[in-house]
């Protein structure tokens, strides 16, 4: 892993970066999802790109709540990964105690830069600061490299899992495990 420099950062999302996040989530699918969706399930070219990059004007510019939030993680000025965080949406969670961290996305050639440590820590920031106590997050089941990454962090699996259908015929499913870490404070204060 390369020493972070003082060209690396976190930052809230502007509407001004909607392409960029839109053009680096169509180049990092391929390969999140490599061997698990077949790739003419993934958008891709310049309608996608072009339709992809609209929707994110649209969720930057006007947040569903004030608690959606979009980080962007940057080289200089370049958009390398981002995050999202929101009030959690499974059932079995309050959503004004439990926030969701419902994507971490990186630039596949960036990785191991430190840029998703980053990136995770000022998600993790994030939700603390909009007073969520506990977060959760999705993660693919086979996705060892996250799980890994995210239990480093903090993160450990709560037992939940779920199946979702991404073609609507069932005939396209993607696994995912749930996990969560405490948004508490941590004190070092003894009994």
């Amino acid at each position: 892993m390369s020493s972070p420099t003082a060209d690396v950062s976190v930052r809230v999302a502007w509407a001004d970066d909607a392409a960029a996040i839109a053009a680096l989530q169509l180049r990092a699918w391929p390969v999140m999802y490599a061997d698990l969706v077949p790739a003419e399930v993934l958008p891709s070219g310049p309608e996608a790109l072009e339709s992809v990059a609209a929707a994110w004007t649209q969720a930057l510019a006007r947040p569903a709540d004030a608690r959606h939030r979009t980080l962007v993680a940057l080289e200089r000025n370049r958009v390398v990964g981002f995050a999202i965080t929101t009030p959690a949406t499974d059932p079995d969670c309050d959503p004004v105690s439990v926030g969701e961290l419902t994507e971490l996305v990186l630039d596949p050639d960036e990785r191991g830069k430190g840029h998703g440590s980053r990136l995770q820590q000022a998600a993790v920031d994030t939700l603390r600061s909009d007073r969520f106590t506990r977060a959760v997050t999705w993660a693919v089941a086979s996705d060892d490299g996250l799980r890994r990454f995210l239990v480093e962090a903090g993160w450990d699996t709560d037992g939940a899992h779920r199946e979702l259908d991404l073609d609507g015929t069932g005939a396209v499913t993607l696994k995912q495990v749930r996990l969560h870490t405490s948004l508490a404070e941590t004190d070092d204060v003894h009994p």
